[in-house]
């Protein structure tokens, strides 16, 4: 009975410092997946939502038609500030 008990915490041991690790890092990997999936479906939704904004202003209404220049303004000052700040975190590939 004692060398099946022995055996039984050695598997379990082995268990611990192997499987559970494994599938820890398993869960994190398709969790981040799924949640970086959900965030540029979003993305685009958003982008799409503000492309679109024109549409749904009721004051940027004139004789012929809307003014789409309302949401290519905003849709470019947002890309535009998005551009500067990466362009502020690049990194130097010149060697010194």
């Amino acid at each position: 009975m004692q060398a099946a008990d022995h055996i039984e915490s050695v598997v379990e041991a082995v268990k611990e410092k192997t499987t559970v690790p494994v599938t820890t890092v398993a869960r994190a990997l398709v969790f981040g997946l799924v949640a970086a999936a959900m965030g540029l479906a979003a993305l685009i939704f958003a982008v799409i939502g503000l492309l679109r904004l024109h549409a749904y202003l009721p004051f940027f209404k004139d004789n012929e038609g809307r003014k789409v220049w309302v949401t290519d303004a905003g849709a470019g000052a947002i890309f535009m500030m998005a551009g500067a700040f990466l362009w502020r975190k690049r990194r130097s590939t010149e060697k010194r």
